[in-house]
């Protein structure tokens, strides 16, 4: 299992995304937090922006097609996609995400 951590610029991007991800059964579960503030370096110079996190629940196994799905459908030119390993999980719900979450491809 895997927590994704994907930045966004606003919330109504990060709710599109989440349910994107939901619907093509890349992730069982996105939680859309914020607003946050990012500090970050791009191009060479400091930046800070307000933004939204979203934590997706998915597995090791769909990784690669959430990426593609972020790649395709989100508007930074490379947006943060940080995947965090679950290391335990209260069982039920381990059964129930990789239940939700469909086979790769």
């Amino acid at each position: 299992m895997l927590e994704v951590r994907i930045s966004v610029p606003d919330q109504a991007t990060g709710e599109q995304l989440a349910a994107a991800l939901v619907e093509r059964r890349l992730a069982a579960c996105v939680q859309v937090l914020g607003p946050m503030t990012s500090v970050y370096v791009w191009e060479g110079a400091a930046e800070r922006a307000r933004e939204w996190l979203l934590l997706a629940k998915t597995t090791t196994a769909a990784f690669d097609d959430l990426c593609a799905a972020v790649g395709q459908l989100h508007p930074y030119d490379v947006p943060e996609v940080l995947a965090v390993p679950v290391e335990r999980a209260l069982q039920p719900y381990a059964e129930w995400l990789r239940e939700a979450v469909g086979p790769p491809g």
